[in-house]
């Protein structure tokens, strides 16, 4: 399903079927919500069964990495050389004591580098067995893979906040951009039936009972004050 076909099948309950030129409830506010919702309930679900399901899941593709130095200053050198993704990486859903990131390895989707605090690189060469295995860490939106020399790409894969910067992320430049009308919205059925409930019983119903137009001129519709004669 599609996050046009939610948005509106949404604005079609709360409106019993009919629609009006003159909606003043917006599909964007309305799609706004949704992802709102979506990150929510999608923490929360996890929170209790510990469970990412695929369907939540996006794929970055292929990720150019960088050779950086670890130093975050630009004169100086820390004589630690690190890589970093190119880009950005898009912000993920919370949860409670990691990032919503499913898998960070190479591009075959099957080979994973351990994620781990940044704080503890300082202590990977005194590991006697993984001293030399790869590890790769957040700072900021950025990614980081210590021990990488000469990968040029990885693969990372996560729940993130606004599917939208997913397709940005990887597609546009071959003109793929996501589209609310056509591609598939990151959610599973019995979750987006908690989405719609939790939408009509709060922000829909309170803009659902707000004035609107009907004397077509574009502009809510005024309540008469009441008389005041006996």
């Amino acid at each position: 399903m599609t996050l046009d076909e939610i948005a509106y099948n949404l604005l079609n309950l709360v409106r019993g079927g009919r629609s009006s030129h003159d909606e003043h409830i917006s599909l964007e506010q309305i799609k706004f919500n949704i992802r709102h919702y979506r990150a929510v309930f999608i923490r929360r679900d996890y929170s209790k069964n510990g469970f990412n399901s695929r369907h939540s899941e996006q794929d970055l593709g292929c990720v150019d990495l960088v050779p950086v130095d670890a130093s975050k200053c630009c004169n100086i050198d820390t004589k630690c050389p690190v890589y970093r993704t190119v880009k950005k990486i898009p912000k993920t859903i919370r949860y409670n004591f990691e990032e919503a990131i499913t898998y960070v390895g190479d591009v075959s989707g099957m080979n994973t580098i351990p994620m781990v605090a940044s704080n503890m690189l300082q202590w990977l060469i005194y590991d006697k067995y993984t001293s030399k295995k790869r590890k790769s860490y957040m700072i900021g939106d950025y990614l980081y893979i210590y021990n990488a020399e000469g990968l040029e790409n990885i693969n990372i894969r996560g729940v993130f906040e606004n599917p939208e910067d997913v397709s940005r992320f990887d597609k546009c430049a071959s003109g793929g951009c996501y589209n609310d009308s056509k591609d598939a919205f990151p959610i599973s059925m019995d979750m987006l039936s908690l989405i719609n409930k939790g939408i009509i019983g709060g922000e829909l119903n309170l803009l659902s009972t707000s004035l609107t137009d009907t004397t077509n001129d574009r502009m809510q519709d005024k309540v008469a004050p009441k008389s005041t004669k006996s």
